[in-house]
């Protein structure tokens, strides 16, 4: 079987059950996504997840984008600016394993000083804070959920998707473009996001019951535990990487 034929295959089933986390939880697609691409063709990355990351969350703003915190989303794209700068730089100068394993241990310790915690204060130094780190992982990786959703932790479910959808969106349309201006946006990567879509689409219709069960009082733990799985998922796959020969 080609590269192609395998990236449209098992990336597009990631990209599915990642469409069906993020439909549900506010993110995850990334995720799940972006470690399974990364081990099919590195060069593909982050700019494919990027296309799919900059149109999943328009389908989630369709249904519930008056749920929007604008405030918040505010001062999360504040911090969220330089953060990508940041990102770029890691590009360019760091290579694609070392980016998703220092993400990956990243998301563990959040997550682990989070679970401790009742909850994480949710105010303008935090909001901003988690937004440059996610600049600074979305960036460079493709992943730049689990800051902000662990700063949102808490809130209600439709407001913890919709204000996700909205920053992703944003977010991701920033980075195709700082992505462009250093040179690491091939049209091979462009083309593979768009072939992407379809899966994408597929499972965010999936996600609608399941986004009902969650909102039943689950969202904060669905939270954690899709961030903590993601980022072991990670580190798996950057052994993975080490060890098997390309």
């Amino acid at each position: 079987m080609s590269d192609t034929a395998l990236v449209l295959l098992l990336g597009g089933s990631a990209v599915f059950v990642g469409a069906i986390v993020q439909g549900s939880v506010g993110f995850g697609l990334g995720l799940v996504a972006a470690p399974v691409l990364t081990l099919l063709d590195p060069d593909l990355m982050p700019g494919a997840i990027q296309v799919v990351n900059a149109t999943l969350p328009l389908f989630t703003l369709a249904v519930e984008w008056r749920r929007v915190d604008w405030r918040g989303l505010g001062f999360a794209v504040l911090g969220r600016v330089p953060g990508s700068v940041l990102g770029a730089f890691i590009i360019v100068y760091v290579s694609i394993y070392t980016r998703g394993l220092l993400v990956a241990v990243m998301v563990l310790v959040a997550v682990a000083l989070t679970a401790r915690a009742l909850s994480m204060p949710r105010n303008g130094v935090t909001i901003t804070s988690a937004g440059f780190v996610s600049g600074v992982t979305g960036t460079a990786t493709g992943i730049g959920g689990p800051p902000i959703a662990l700063v949102y932790q808490t809130a209600k479910g439709p407001q913890i998707r919709a204000t996700l959808a909205m920053f992703f969106f944003l977010s991701a349309v920033q980075s195709l473009a700082i992505l462009a201006i250093v040179g690491e946006l091939p049209g091979r990567a462009l083309s593979a996001g768009a072939t992407l879509l379809v899966p994408m689409v597929l499972g965010f219709l999936v996600s609608g019951p399941l986004r009902r069960y969650l909102d039943g009082g689950k969202v904060r733990t669905a939270v954690l535990v899709v961030a903590a799985v993601s980022a072991v998922g990670l580190i798996a796959q950057n052994v993975i990487t080490q060890v098997l020969p390309r």
